[in-house]
Parts: structure tokens; C-alpha cells; sequence
């Protein structure tokens, strides 16, 4: 008897470069072979690697696509070319300029009035590079409404809003309106890249968000967020997250409740660890609410001292890194750290010897969404400007990609997969030929 396959994919290569075909079959690899006899339709691969899609396991997806709409001023070091830039925003009028990625190198974190030098008729909001502050000119404030404002906004010592806004995404959002960014743009831009599963990290992530997220994007979705974050179609439910700030620590005790309420509820936690004091809070709080349970997360490690290896690996906990800010950011860091202390800087071999199980992400839209950024950092632990930091952190091949690529290449799982070719030259990024999620093709070029 013939077998039937709705997508038979043949001539394509596996990671070790062993000739491949694979079958599939209502959404899953029903089978695989060098000779895989059956029917159905059939693509030639033409000798291209054939592995599992790509899980971008740390991202914000409302954030990355407003950012699609909006200034980049990442690679501004001037007072100068952030403003030529702002006002060469074409942006409608009456409509908000709104600008990412200003480095605090430029003029330190400007006020209201330093903002209207550079932008004084439009309504301006930028963000800062971590994407903490947002920085608003007086035509900006202007159209926030009526006080009482919340302690988010900050004021000078005669009440004046400074025009600093410290993680008021929430209250921001609520209070200027406007309708969400379209995310079909980045859904596709996505699947270009090998995309075929996201975690959306927002820590204020609700019942409005996933309602917004849910099926926006072709990729399997899974979303992180508070306790109220309901089930639903369309998407899992991840941990509940924790944002932790070293400058303004919740008392400790209110952590250990927030771990248990997630614990009745039966998920697991992960926290915003991107200093050394985070991510030692964190650890205590887990100790005092009964310690680490498989799944729970450290987002982002950025810093880990040698001597917690052994700690997070015995408490089962898993490190999601984000390589690409070694890409990213890295000469920033070599500028403004010991260079004793860059060896902590998102350690990846360091955790892997260690037991550690680490999961990557891009942290976008504060990092490069393109995930083969930081799997060539994974790989090379180079700058922008070509300097290696930590290159006893960097791994091979398979282990970079094992950090977006979970499940092996078996019969009986999920048909997401990507046919693509990455170089071994130095400097190379990964080109991906076709995305499949579920066996259905989101991409193909």
C-alpha cells in the first residue's frame, strides 16, 4: 500500500550533512529517510540543511513592531544626528514622533528642555536604549492629560514633569491611546529569518494582550506575564514574570508570595535578572519560597559570577541569554566595565559545562530580533568592531543552535522546520530558503 504525505520534502541534508528526505502528515514528520517512498506533493530541497525551526524564546512582539514604525536612532552619537534624524521623521501631522535606541552617550538621559532643542513643535516620545525610560519634549507632556500622574513620571523639585518616564509603558500606553502595531509585517519578516515559535517576555502581559497577540503571527506562540494572564487559543501560557529593578527591589517577602500564588496556579516563574543583585535576589526569593521547580527561569543572566554556576545548575533553574547583546552592545561594555568583569558577561559555555540548561532570545526589541545574530555571537563572541569577549563562552555549531532549537529532528513531532545554509566563514548569518510551521509553508524564498 502507497503512503500518502500532504509535503514530502527530499534532496535536503541534515546538521551532519547525511542526505535526508522527510515526509509529513497532518502537521507532524511522519517519516524519514535518504529514500522515503510515498506521494503527495514534493519539494527538492537542492541539498540544503533541513533541521528544526527556530524559538525565539525572550522577546516583546508589540514593542518590536511599533519599532518597525518608528526613528532608530541606535547608531546616533551625536546631539546632531539625533536630531537631524528626529526631524526628518515623516510621521503625519498632529501624530506623535516616536524614536528607539537613543544611547545615553549622546547627552545623558535629556529633559523636557533639552528635548525641545532638538524637537520643539512635535510631540515627541523616545526611548532610551534598555528601554526603561521614555523621554517626552513639552509638546509631548502636553498631551498627557490632567495630573494626578502616577510616581512613573518624574518631576523636578518644583513638581515640574522632567519629562522622564521610568517603566510607565502600562500607564503610557493607557494614557496617550492610539491603536496597537500591526504585527503581520513582523510575523513574516520572522519566518524570512527560520522564526517558527516566539515567547512574548512582557511582564505586564494580561487578558488585553493576549487578546492583541493571539494568532497575529503565523508562528506558535507562547506568552509570559502576570498572574491574570488567562488561558486561551492561540497561544500557551508561559511563567509568570518577574521584573526585577536593583534600583527599586520589592521587599522580598512580596516575591516569595508572588512565586507561591504562581506555583497554586500551576506555572512556573521567571525573572528579569540583568545585574548581579537581580539575579541574587531572585535566587534567595526561590530559597525562601521552597526552592527552584523545572521550568523556572533566569531571563537574561546578563552578569553570572563562576562561583553561581554551580548553584543555578543544582537548582535546575534555566538561563534564556541573549548572545546578540555581545554583538550589540559589546564595545559599549569593553568602555564602561573592568575588563576582569567581562568574563560574566551572558556566559553560554561556561553554563553548558556547568549543567546548566540555557535557552536563547533576543530580548527585541532592545536587542536584533534577527535570530542569526546571536547565534553567530553564540558561536564567535565578537563586537561590532570585531573584539572577542569571553571566547571561553563561545560553543559550536550545534550547540548554538540547540539554543533556539529544542525538539530533535524525530518522526512524531511537530512539522516545524526550516531548509537553509549557514556558512562556516567568520562573519557569516544563517539564509533560510523555506519555514514551515506545522507543516504548512509561512515562507519560501
Amino acid at each position: 500500500m502507497t503512503t500518502c504525505f500532504d509535503l514530502i520534502i527530499r534532496n535536503a541534508r541534515d546538521a551532519e550533512g547525511a542526505p535526508i528526505s522527510v515526509g509529513i502528515r497532518s502537521g507532524m514528520i511522519a517519516a524519514m529517510g535518504t529514500a522515503l517512498v510515498g506521494t503527495g506533493a514534493e519539494y527538492d530541497a537542492q541539498n540544503q540543511t533541513l533541521g528544526r525551526g527556530l524559538h525565539d524564546h525572550h522577546c516583546h512582539l508589540l514593542a518590536t513592531a511599533a519599532r518597525m514604525e518608528s526613528v532608530d536612532l541606535t547608531d546616533c552619537r551625536t546631539a546632531d544626528e539625533v536630531t537631524a534624524r528626529l526631524r526628518a521623521a515623516n510621521s503625519a501631522p498632529g501624530e506623535w514622533v516616536r524614536a528607539f535606541g537613543y544611547d545615553e552617550r549622546v547627552a545623558g538621559l535629556p529633559d523636557r528642555d533639552r528635548l525641545n532643542t532638538w524637537l520643539p513643535q512635535r510631540a515627541l516620545r523616545m526611548q532610551d536604549r534598555t528601554g526603561a525610560y521614555w523621554l517626552l519634549n513639552s509638546a509631548g507632556i502636553a498631551r498627557l492629560g490632567e495630573q494626578p500622574w502616577p510616581s512613573c513620571v518624574e518631576r523636578d523639585a518644583d513638581g515640574r514633569p522632567t519629562g522622564r518616564i521610568w517603566r510607565g509603558d502600562t500607564w503610557l500606553r493607557e494614557r496617550i491611546g492610539g491603536s496597537p502595531p500591526s504585527l503581520a509585517g513582523l510575523g513574516q519578516k520572522l519566518a524570512q529569518w527560520g522564526v517558527t515559535g516566539v515567547t512574548d517576555a512582557g511582564a505586564s502581559n494580561g487578558a488585553e494582550e493576549s487578546t492583541l497577540l493571539s494568532g497575529a503571527i503565523p508562528q506558535r506562540l507562547v506568552i509570559m506575564g502576570t498572574e491574570a494572564l488567562p488561558n486561551g487559543q492561540g497561544y500557551a501560557v508561559g511563567p509568570v514574570k518577574l521584573l526585577l529593578d536593583e534600583n527599586d527591589l520589592p521587599p522580598i517577602a512580596q516575591t516569595v508570595g508572588r512565586i507561591a500564588t504562581a506555583r497554586k496556579l500551576g506555572r512556573n516563574v521567571a525573572a528579569h535578572c540583568a545585574t548581579l543583585g537581580e539575579l541574587l535576589f531572585y535566587l534567595e526569593a526561590l530559597q525562601q519560597s521552597g526552592g527552584a521547580r523545572p521550568g523556572d527561569r533566569i531571563e537574561h543572566g546578563s552578569v553570572i559570577t563562576e562561583s553561581l554556576i554551580g548553584d543555578i545548575a543544582a537548582a535546575g533553574l534555566t538561563v534564556v541569554t541573549q548572545t546578540n547583546f555581545i554583538h550589540d552592545r559589546g564595545d559599549r561594555y569593553r568602555a564602561q566595565m573592568d575588563s576582569s568583569e567581562l568574563d560574566d558577561l551572558y556566559r553560554l559555555g561556561s553554563l553548558l559545562r556547568g549543567g546548566v540548561r540555557v535557552l536563547g532570545g533576543s530580548d527585541a526589541p532592545y536587542g536584533d530580533i534577527n535570530p542569526w545574530i546571536a547565534l553567530r555571537a553564540a558561536r564567535e563572541r565578537r563586537t561590532r568592531d570585531g573584539i572577542v569577549i569571553g571566547p571561553g563562552e563561545a560553543v559550536g555549531r550545534a550547540a548554538a543552535l540547540a539554543l533556539y532549537q529544542e525538539l530533535p529532528l524525530t518522526v512524531g513531532t511537530p512539522a516545524d522546520l526550516i531548509l537553509y545554509e549557514w556558512s562556516d566563514d567568520s562573519g557569516a548569518l544563517g539564509e533560510v530558503g523555506m519555514t514551515l510551521v506545522g507543516g504548512k509553508i509561512i515562507w519560501q524564498g
